[in-house]
This record gives C-alpha cells, structure tokens and sequence, in this order.
C-alpha cells in the first residue's frame, strides 16, 4: 500500500483547522482589543494637552490683557518663562505663548531664544487668534516624528488678547501600544502551541482506530481475512470497525464460492489450445484466456465484467438463440489487432449446475482466417487458371473447325489460322511454364544455382538483349552501376527471368520517345539494390497493394493482347524471396513506375558475413 504524506492525514488537518480557528479567533480580539487600547492612548494624551494648554492660557491672560507692560517689564517676562518651563518639564511639550498680533512673547527652554519677538504663522495660531476655541492637528516633522500640535485662544468673550501654542511628541504613545501588541502576539504563539498539542491527543483518539482498520483492510487485500478490528467504542467509528468485520466474513464466503469457480474453469482452460471465454449466469465476462484476447484484440481489463455479445460484437438474440439451439457455431469477422480482417469460428457451451438452470455460457474461439485465405486463393486460383486456358483453347477449337470446315483448302487463309493456333499454344505453355515455377517456390522445390555474379555485366547482357525492342519502340535506356561495386551472390538465369520481365513491362507500358533507367548501387555491408525505373503510364494507387498478386492486372483486356499472363511479376517476387532479398514497387499515373529489389553481397568462405 503506497505510504500516506503526514500533509494528507486526518490528524494533519484536524490540527490544522484548530490552529487556523485559535489563530482567527486571537486576530480578531487582537485587533480590536489593539484599536480600542490605541484610541484610549491618543484620546487621554489629547485630553491631557488641552488641559495643560488651558491652564496655561488662563494663567497668562492678565499678562496679555490690554494696558499691561508684558513685554517692557522684565521680572513679568521671567515669570512667564518660569512658569512655560515648570509646565514644559511636566509635559515635555514644546510652549509658545503669542500675543494678540501673533508675537511670540514666551517660549519653552528646548525652543531657541531667538524665536521670541517673531511672528508665529501656525494655521492653528491664526485660528485661535481669530477666537476659535481649540486647534488641533497630528504632524510627522523632518526627523519621522509623529507629533500633536494644540492652540489655544487667550481671552474670554469676543476679545481674544492671545494664543498658546503646544507642540507634543507622540511616539512615547506609540511605543507603549507596540509593546502591549508584542506581548499580545507572545500570549497568540503560546496558545497556538498549547492549542497543538491538545490537538494532536484529541486527534488521536480519531486517528488510532481509523488506522487500525485501514492496516485490516491492507491485510485482507494480501489475502489474510482470519484477523477482525477490535471495536472499542460504540460511536460511529465502533460502528464502522463493526460494519467492517462483517464485510470480512462476507468476503471470505464469496473468495470460497470463486476459488470453487476458477477450480472448474482452470480445468477446462487446461485442455485448449483455442479461444476461451466464460460467463456468469448473467452473461457477464468472468473468465478471458489470452489467446482470446489475441483473438479478438480486446484486453483483459475491457473485456471482464462486459457482456459476451458486446466482447464478441454479435447480437444477443443471435446469441441467445446460438447457445440454446442444436447448431451452436457462428462464423465472425473482426479486425485484428495488426488492422487486418480475421475470421473466427465460435462454439458456444452452456454451464450447468445439477437441478438448476444455466449458470454460465463458454464460448470457444478458433481462428480460421488462413484456411478461409487457402480456401479463398484454391477457389481464385482454379477460376483464373480456368479462364486463362479457356481464352486459348476456345481460340485454337474455333480455328480448328474452320480449317475442318474447308478453311485447310486455302493455303494462305490456312497458314493465318495455323499461325494463331501457335500462337495460343505458346501462350498455354507460357502459361502452364509459369504455373510450375510459381508451384516450384511453394513447394521450396525450386532449386537456386548460386554464384558470385557481376552485376554491371549481367545488367549490360540484359540491356543489349532489349535493344532492338527499344530501337522499334523508340525508347531510351539509361545503365548507371556504381563503381566498385561487389560481386552478388545470386542464381544468374532467376535473376535474367527478373530482369526481363522488368524491363519488358517497362517498355510494354512506355510510350515513344520514353525513357527507361536501370541503376545498381550498394545499399549496405549485405545488399545491392538494383532498381529498374520507366516515364510510362503508371499505376493506380488503388491497385499497388495487389500488383504482386498472381492473375491480377490493372488493365486485364490490354495486358491479354500484350501477351502476359499476369504472373510476372509475382514470379520475380517469389525469385527475390528465394535469394533472401526484398522487393517493391512505386507509381505514380502519367508519371512512371519504379520497382527496387535487393541481392545478398557474395562473401568469400571464412569472411564474416
């Protein structure tokens, strides 16, 4: 059994879910407890602000007021310096107390001396100044500093005599909220540990029978069913260790009842050499041997479980009507699995058990493809022989009983008849003649007188035995044979046969002014091939795959008036086989034919071959 991932169990995501639902739950206390803190922080620091800047704006309001000498009477100037200081120590804020016209009177200690006198251009001064109670604005200054900038106006009713201006860093705030978060996110991990480890006992309690059932059910797939799952609790996991154990039992009843099936089975399966299928009382496919998986081309795990008539392709009423009828064989065509058409005889058998009805149905598989192709080429054999010495034997009686009938008394009429009657004669012994030789190779009574042979001399003997027919027929012929060129070993007088029943076809099938081109050239460190290459009228593509076949022509009435039998080239196919070599052909209409055959190389005795 292939071993779980930790990141696939049960357990895995159980703690998962738990540290996923502690840690949503402490986000969001977190951040609302962290916002809530936040606001309280910032609103008590404002708060504290405006009180100070309040006191400080009613304490230094008589020395604002109309008619006073603030500004000409140093002791009052270091009493308001005393005073911004004390209050600037408590809070640590920068102080600026301005007049009516937006002089700065009074400043803080950190605050350079050389502010005061200067006008102060604050937004928020401005605006108490121009008698608005309170101005308040969060800044961040050049350093990154988040700082509260207050004022405050100086005065009661609608005279205003004055401002005070508060500038406050913030980041004190800012720190103690961070480090309350940071104890926070301490206080998250513990629990999300905590929460792990109480996670891990409680899924384990889960876990541990779930795992003990699944090391059953591993067993039992191995084959052992003496073992059940001890059941130590009553809940749905109890009912399912429960449900289990009897699901075993089950199962080791049913393996008794198929280990009795296949036993029978085995024992007929033992006995054939054919195609063997099996089936339920269903008519399923329960048992498949391989050669009816060669057979049929169906593999196993298709066919098993699948109705016989759908594995079979067949009708069920036929089959039905097969299995319980006297004749019980059938005749099927299937494609095989090379893509060719196979026959196949199939006998059905029925199963049956005493005093009950049908239990199961055999079908045996025998493939007669090639005895049906015997058959098939004896009966086209016997027809194309037939009507091949019909044709001439018809001819030669016809003649005969002319002459018979007075025909013989004219001397030239007669020598016309006698000549035809020859004529069809010879054409019979040709025929008869290339009968036995094709009978010779099937036989493998056809005996191959071996030499080494020079190609390039045997290719010219052929040429200059054509060249009078190619001189008639007004057609060129082109030798090309490669130089140095090894020696073939080959029957000369088989492969002259080849040779002149090439080139002749090639000059039966090319028009005047053609061409023709014999080429030999070495293929490998085993063979020569010699190819024979015409401009004639082709060949349909459609006919190329049964060009070698015997009696067949593409052109049946043209090829009898040339004289040929239609044997030819099946007899230069069986030749080239005989020498080991191989053979085939290439046209195309209008354009030419091409055929290419090879020869064994000739190798002295002791040289590798």
């Amino acid at each position: 059994m292939r071993r779980t991932s930790i990141y696939q169990t049960i357990q895995f995501k159980i703690i998962v879910i738990f540290m996923l639902l502690i840690l949503f739950a402490m986000q969001l206390i977190g951040v609302y407890f962290l916002r809530t803190l936040e606001n309280s922080f910032l609103s008590n620091f404002s708060e504290s602000l405006r009180n100070q800047a309040a006191i400080l704006a009613n304490y230094v309001e008589p020395y604002l007021a109309p008619g006073s000498d603030v500004l000409n009477d140093q002791q009052i100037q270091q009493e308001l310096d005393a005073i911004i200081n004390n209050l600037n120590t408590i809070s640590g804020a920068e102080i600026q107390v301005i007049d009516a016209t937006g002089i700065v009177v009074s400043a803080s200690s950190q605050l350079p001396r050389s502010i005061i006198g200067q006008r102060n251009s604050q937004t928020e001064v401005t605006r108490a100044l121009q008698g608005i109670r309170l101005n308040e604005k969060e800044i961040i200054d050049s350093s990154g500093t988040r700082k509260k900038t207050i004022a405050i106006r100086v005065g009661d009713g609608g005279q205003v005599v004055g401002a005070v201006y508060m500038v406050a860093s913030m980041e004190e705030q800012f720190e103690t909220i961070n480090n309350i978060s940071g104890f926070f996110m301490y206080g998250t991990l513990i629990a999300l540990v905590m929460t792990v480890v109480l996670s891990i006992i409680l899924s384990n309690t889960i876990t541990k029978p779930i795992k003990e059932i699944t090391k059953q059910a591993t067993e039992m797939a191995e084959g052992n069913f003496s073992r059940n799952v001890v059941v130590q609790s009553h809940d749905e996991i109890g009912q399912l260790g429960e449900a289990f154990n009897y699901m075993s039992s089950r199962l080791r009843e049913a393996l008794a009842s198929n280990e009795e099936e296949k036993d029978r089975l085995a024992s007929i399966l033992s006995n054939m050499s054919d195609g063997v299928i099996a089936t339920d009382d269903t008519g399923k496919v329960i048992v498949m041997n391989r050669r009816a998986q060669q057979i049929l081309a169906v593999p196993y795990e298709q066919a098993m479980g699948r109705s016989i008539s759908e594995v079979l392709g067949i009708d069920p009423g036929e089959l039905e009507q097969k299995a319980a009828g006297s004749d019980r064989s059938l005749l099927l065509q299937r494609e095989g699995g090379d893509g060719e058409e196979i026959k196949v005889k199939v006998s059905f058998s029925t199963i049956r058990r005493r005093g009950q009805d049908m239990t199961g149905l055999i079908a045996v598989l025998h493939d007669v493809t090639e005895e049906e192709k015997v058959e098939s080429s004896r009966r086209e054999f016997v027809a194309n022989v037939s009507h091949e010495l019909r044709t001439p034997l018809t001819t030669i009686k016809s003649y005969l009983e002319a002459l018979e009938d007075g025909a013989l008394e004219d001397p030239e009429l007669a020598r016309r008849f006698i000549g035809v009657t020859r004529t069809e004669s010879e054409r019979m012994i040709r025929l008869v003649t290339d009968l036995l030789h094709l009978s010779r190779f099937d036989s493998h009574q056809a005996i191959m007188m071996r030499e080494p042979v020079e190609i390039e001399t045997m290719l010219e003997e052929v040429v200059d035995r054509f060249s009078f027919q190619l001189q008639q027929r007004d057609i060129s012929i082109g030798l090309h044979v490669e130089q140095d060129i090894p020696k073939v070993s080959c029957d000369p007088d088989q492969i002259d046969q080849v040779l002149d029943n090439l080139i002749s076809n090639a000059i039966k099938y090319s028009h005047a002014g053609g061409r023709i081109d014999v080429e030999a050239r070495q293929r490998d460190e085993e063979y020569v091939e010699i190819s024979v290459k015409d401009t004639g009228i082709g060949i349909p593509a459609k006919h190329l795959d049964r060009i070698f076949d015997r009696f067949y022509r593409v052109d049946k009435a043209r090829s009898r008036n040339m004289g040929g039998t239609g044997l030819g080239l099946s007899i230069a196919r069986e030749i080239i086989r005989a020498h080991g070599g191989t053979i085939h052909l290439d046209s195309e209409m209008n354009k030419g034919t091409q055929v290419v055959f090879t020869l064994p190389l000739h190798h002295e005795e002791g040289a590798s071959a």
